[in-house]
């Protein structure tokens, strides 16, 4: 072999050895890398799409929300309820907005309700009497009627007659009597019981029996031996007219309709007719045709 080959070989051996090699792991490096988190978000992904580790989403509830207006005001009628029950069963001391809280299981009420309750719901309800002890305010029902036993319930059926205020509502005295339906028992033919029949509500009047008279059974069968069926009130009146009998008759209604035909003709007087200056001077030529 020529000298000068193996010279110039050995030389290129030579700067090969001395001249530093550079592998390209890094590039492979980060390919794995990104790889992997892709293929870790991928997963991810895949697990939040089948709801393995996704946390379950409750709807929102507005009625239980502490901020609705339908919160507040369920609050404010379970309170009027449970009073209304305890005024029933005969309780009559007050209670405090936290007593009260505690007796219906609602402790957990806000701040901010509390105080709507202590200054205005409560003391505007027209169901809530306030009892002020200094600081301390206490609560207590407020019935219609202020009745405690049958002998209140029978002096205000009583009043209730004697100045033409009519019967009271049955529900009213069950609202405001405690154990009303045994002292309604135990008053007996002293109340008068008359069935609405719009809406089929009960209505207690005072029996009064010092009002009481007997009629003469002559007059009695007189009375049940007019027959009015199928006759109308102009057809009774015109009898009673005929017998010399008077009828009542309502006045106002009367006027009403006298003073409405009055204005009537008074706008007829005030009508202006057509061609009043030439009365006179037209002539009717119907008759000559």
């Amino acid at each position: 072999m020529d000298p000068a080959l193996l010279k110039e070989r050995a030389a290129f051996i030579n700067r090969a050895k001395a001249q530093p090699a550079v592998e390209k792991r890094k590039h492979a490096d980060t390919s794995s890398h990104s790889s992997k988190k892709h293929k870790s978000s991928s997963s991810s992904k895949q697990k939040i799409s089948n709801g393995a580790s996704a946390a379950p989403k409750t709807p929102f509830d507005y009625k239980t929300s502490h901020g609705s207006s339908q919160y507040k005001f369920g609050i404010l009628a379970k309170i009027v309820k449970y009073m209304k029950i305890r005024h029933q069963e005969g309780q009559s001391h007050g209670l405090t907005l936290d007593d009260i809280l505690d007796e219906t299981n609602q402790l957990d009420v806000p701040t901010k309700h509390r105080h709507w309750l202590l200054t205005e719901a409560l003391k505007n309800n027209p169901k809530i009497k306030t009892l002020n002890f200094g600081n301390d305010q206490k609560f207590l029902f407020n019935p219609s009627y202020d009745i405690r036993d049958k002998k209140g319930l029978l002096n205000l059926l009583k009043k209730h007659d004697l100045h033409g205020l009519g019967g009271i509502l049955q529900e009213d005295i069950e609202e405001a009597l405690p154990r009303a339906e045994k002292c309604m028992k135990n008053l007996g033919d002293n109340i008068v019981y008359v069935q609405r029949p719009h809406d089929k509500k009960k209505v207690l009047f005072y029996n009064d029996k010092y009002c009481r008279y007997s009629v003469d059974e002559e007059f009695q069968k007189l009375w049940r031996g007019v027959s009015v069926e199928g006759m109308d009130e102009r057809k009774i009146e015109e009898y009673l007219d005929k017998q010399g009998i008077s009828s009542m008759q309502d006045v106002n209604i009367k006027k009403v309709v006298n003073m409405q035909k009055r204005r009537k003709g008074k706008k007829n007087n005030k009508f202006k007719k057509l061609n009043e200056h030439l009365d006179g001077v037209l002539q009717d030529y119907s008759d000559k045709q």
